[in-house]
């Protein structure tokens, strides 16, 4: 297992601590309040190799005629119901017009599809075999166009 090195910028109301930033390799020390050019700068100074990536951790989607939070901890499945999906929570059931593509897409890196009907979260599951997953000890299908991807990914972790 391959470690990377993080990648840290300080912005800090503190000068007295920079000494003590760079000694811990820091990439920038920023004294606030921090002009935009400045900013800029020290962005430019992070490999340019890296990706910048900044992981959403909920989402809204529309849902008795308004805009429901929900946050992807507290998702147990998602389960496609033709143009409908219907988002398993840990405190309830959450029935959007969206297709589960759409709604794929918006999810984090870590659900994957299993099925054409169903979208799981990783850090979820509880056991698995070669055609079901489990889930909150409800058994969910691995069909057979995403069993291979489903499993290969299921050894990496």
């Amino acid at each position: 297992m391959q470690l990377k090195k993080s990648k840290i910028i300080f912005t800090t109301a503190y000068r007295d601590y920079a000494v003590d930033g760079f000694k811990l390799e820091a990439v920038d020390y920023l004294l606030k309040p921090i002009a935009y050019d400045r900013f800029l700068e020290a962005i430019k100074k992070v490999d340019s190799t890296d990706k910048v990536e900044i992981i959403s951790t909920f989402m809204f989607v529309r849902s008795d005629r308004k805009m429901v939070k929900v946050d992807f901890e507290d998702i147990f499945y998602v389960e496609s119901l033709s143009d409908y999906v219907k988002i398993i929570t840990i405190d309830n059931t959450i029935i959007t017009r969206e297709t589960i593509t759409n709604l794929e897409e918006k999810l984090n890196k870590n659900f994957i599809r299993i099925h054409r009907s169903y979208l799981v979260p990783l850090n979820k599951i509880t056991s698995y075999t070669n055609e079901f997953i489990e889930i909150n000890k409800k058994a969910l299908p691995i069909s057979r166009s995403y069993k291979e991807s489903v499993l290969q990914k299921l050894a990496q972790v």
